[in-house]
């Protein structure tokens, strides 16, 4: 099952990391954007030489097929090259997929990521369940004969997620209410690591959420988001994990792939720089709950 993979991929490297490639161009080492001439051409050497250098590092990447799709034809075709690659480098690949905001959007992404044609193929979904079930349905009908897992947010880490995820309803505040509906597409049948094919993404910059949300749902994944965001920690984190450090992986971007910007570099050394922020998250994460 595609969630017993991305669990052994992370027992294997004993590092719960999630690297998302979506940098800006103020992100990017200089010396890329001038020999490379364009923002997307920078982009997709920058992004094949972490993955190449992070290689057994972390055991897995997401990009964003919206970011991508932004840059046009030729970003579309760089995030279908970087996809392939990413698979040959042995990572798990997630992407995030555009919204639908009606049941028959959601059907149509629904068939058309799933299918072999599609160009841009991937591990798991992420995906938006702001319109409810009908958001998930068409993906968890397709998600065992297909190989594949969801990520759904429930409750995200930037500090205007209050506004409406943390609201009562009921005796629920939203972001459970949300995890209520998702948890009924959960398959019962029994997988190797105890996780279904359906999990949910949790806010870095909330121990509570993720505390609650692992003591409710046991048997969802949690995909930890915003490791970047201000007020956001390791020990926070660790909320998500189990007894046995599973059922997490924590997502983090800049903070690893801008890390050369960070410690006022050059931009020169910049895998170097990635490689020793992946090195010490993993030593935080460590701290706080060990990968068993």
């Amino acid at each position: 099952m595609s969630m017993d993979r991305l669990q052994e991929k992370i027992r294997k490297t004993k590092s719960p990391i999630l690297l998302e490639l979506d940098a800006t161009k103020d992100q990017l080492p200089p010396h890329l954007l001038e020999q490379e001439g364009s923002f997307i051409k920078a982009h997709t050497r920058f992004c094949l030489e972490l993955m190449e250098s992070l290689r057994g590092s972390i055991p897995a990447v997401r990009f964003s097929f919206s970011a991508f799709a932004l840059q046009g034809t030729e970003g579309l075709t760089a995030l279908s090259y970087l996809l392939e690659q990413a698979k040959k480098l042995g990572y798990y690949v997630l992407m995030d997929i555009p919204e639908a905001l009606s049941p028959q959007r959601a059907a149509v992404n629904a068939q058309t990521v799933f299918s072999e044609e599609f160009p841009w193929q991937c591990d798991g979904v992420i995906v938006s369940a702001y319109i409810g079930s009908d958001a998930i349905r068409p993906y968890a009908a397709l998600l065992e004969q297909e190989d594949r897992a969801m990520f759904i947010a429930v409750r995200t880490g930037n500090r205007s997620a209050v506004e409406l995820q943390d609201l009562l309803t009921g005796s629920r505040h939203v972001f459970e209410a949300i995890t209520d509906v998702v948890n009924r597409f959960k398959n019962d049948r029994a997988t190797k690591s105890g996780y279904d094919r359906v999990a949910i993404i949790g806010p870095a910059t909330s121990a509570p959420v993720l505390k609650r949300l692992r003591e409710k749902y046991r048997n969802l994944f949690i995909l930890v988001d915003g490791y970047d965001y201000s007020g956001a920690n390791a020990k926070n984190c660790a909320a998500a994990a189990d007894q046995f450090g599973h059922g997490i992986i924590v997502c983090a971007g800049a903070s690893i792939c801008a890390a050369w910007s960070a410690q006022e570099h050059d931009g020169l050394e910049y895998l170097d720089d990635a490689k020793e922020a992946v090195e010490r998250m993993k030593k935080n994460l460590a701290r706080y709950f060990t990968v068993m």
